[in-house]
Formats: structure tokens, C-alpha cells, sequence
């Protein structure tokens, strides 16, 4: 299965030689940094008709975390184009960060199709050193489909940690590897490393829940799902939230 998986790899690598040469000189980086808001914001549309029922069980219990001050203090980790904010309660406080600043400009239409939040800033950073946030200063922090793509998950989980309250809450919503046994995951194996270029850094590999399971959370609730999605690739989900 291995040398199945090596020599499928090695073809798909060959066909995708373009996209290698050009990340090779430095420039498909600027290319998917340029690109990737736009499919995003196509993309992010069909994901949201798809999972709007999880999206809206997933987010229910946001304001059970409101801070003493009344208000509910929001962070969302790589936001994107703001594809979640029509799921937040009225009165949100929320501060977006994200480490391309292309996104703004998405965001900026988002803030104002969702009057019912509160907009603080857009920070531009990248997860896993968010300097400008202040420590316990979150009620709550969110992430979807974001742990696929970053450097570190650790550290990720660590700063989100940082910068929650004691008893804040981390929602996340992540696609993650299928079961070894089946077909989904054998071809997750074999287009990872295109799929890595192609969509700028997502990895379709990733085992996220183990992260989460090793974080310092005092409460973990994390359920595994196929999502009803068009894509099988991306179906094997896991969502829930940790209470610091």
C-alpha cells in the first residue's frame, strides 16, 4: 500500500510540476496569498448551505460564555472572509484575526451584511504568536477549518489558551483524516502534497483531534462526522468546544 501510495504521490507531483517551479522561485506563495480570498469566498457559500444545521448546533450555546461585563468577547482565528458571522448572537464583540491581509476587504463587506455584531478589529497575524491580543481578554476564541492549514498546532492551541478568560471557550469545526481502512483516506495519502500547494497549505492528513485532546482544557466535547459535503475529500469533520 505504501509503494501504491509513493508512486501515485510521485505522479501526481510530476503533473503538478508548474505549481512546484513556481513555489520553487518564490512565487506561488504570492499567488495563493492573492487568489485564495476569492475561492474562499466562493467556496465558503457552499460550505455554509451544506453545514449551516452543524454550523447552528455548533454555535447555540455562544452566549452560555458572556464575560461579567455582559458583552460576549469574540476572537475568530483565522477568519477569512467572515463566512461564521451570521451564526454569532447579537451584540458580539469580535475581533478578527488572520495572517493574509487580503481578506480585509471580504471582511469589510461580511461586517457590514451582519449589523448584529459588534466589530472591534481585523489583526493581521499569524495564530500562533497573536502578541496584540491580550492575555484572558477572550470570552470566547472560534476556528473553522483553520488547524488544517496552520504551522503549528501546539502553539496554536497554546496562544488560544493565552488569550481566553478561565472558563472561556474554544469552538472549533476542522476537516481531518478519514479512517485508515478506507478508499477516502488512501487518496487523502496520495493528493496531500498537491493539495498542500494548491490550496494554500491545507492538509488533508491531519489527525487535528489528537492536538486538542493534549491541550490544557479543563472540558472537552468533540464529536467525529462525515460532513454532507460535495467534496469527499474534506468530509471527515470534527467539531465541538474546550473550556479553558
Amino acid at each position: 500500500m505504501a509503494l501504491t501510495i509513493f508512486i501515485l504521490r510521485l505522479a501526481v507531483c510530476i503533473l503538478a510540476f508548474p505549481m512546484y517551479l513556481l513555489d520553487f522561485l518564490g512565487l506561488w506563495n504570492w499567488i495563493c496569498k492573492q487568489w485564495f480570498p476569492y475561492f474562499l469566498a466562493r467556496f465558503t457559500v457552499m460550505y455554509n448551505k451544506q453545514m449551516e444545521s452543524k454550523k447552528q448546533e455548533l454555535f447555540s450555546n455562544l452566549r452560555e460564555f458572556t464575560g461579567p461585563s455582559g458583552k460576549l468577547s469574540l476572537l475568530e482565528l483565522g477568519c477569512g472572509t467572515g463566512a461564521n458571522f451570521k451564526f454569532y448572537p447579537s451584540g458580539c464583540q469580535v475581533t478578527c484575526v488572520d495572517p493574509n491581509p487580503s481578506f480585509e476587504k471580504f471582511l469589510i463587506k461580511s461586517i457590514a451584511q451582519n449589523r448584529h455584531l459588534q466589530f472591534e478589529r481585523f489583526i493581521v497575524a499569524a495564530g500562533e504568536n497573536m502578541h496584540q491580543v491580550a492575555s484572558g481578554s477572550m470570552d470566547v476564541v472560534v476556528c473553522t477549518l483553520v488547524l488544517c492549514s496552520v504551522k503549528n498546532q501546539e502553539q496554536i492551541l497554546q496562544e488560544v489558551c493565552r488569550v481566553l478568560r478561565p472558563g472561556g471557550a474554544f469552538y472549533f469545526m476542522e476537516h481531518v483524516a478519514d479512517k485508515p481502512s478506507t478508499w477516502n483516506y488512501f487518496w487523502q495519502q496520495v493528493l496531500d502534497p498537491v493539495w498542500y500547494l494548491l490550496f494554500d497549505g491545507c492538509n488533508l492528513t491531519r489527525e487535528s483531534w489528537k492536538a486538542l485532546e493534549k491541550a490544557r482544557f479543563s472540558k472537552l466535547k468533540l464529536q467525529h462526522l462525515q460532513a454532507p459535503l460535495s467534496w469527499e475529500l474534506v468530509r471527515p469533520h470534527i467539531y465541538g468546544y474546550a473550556v479553558k
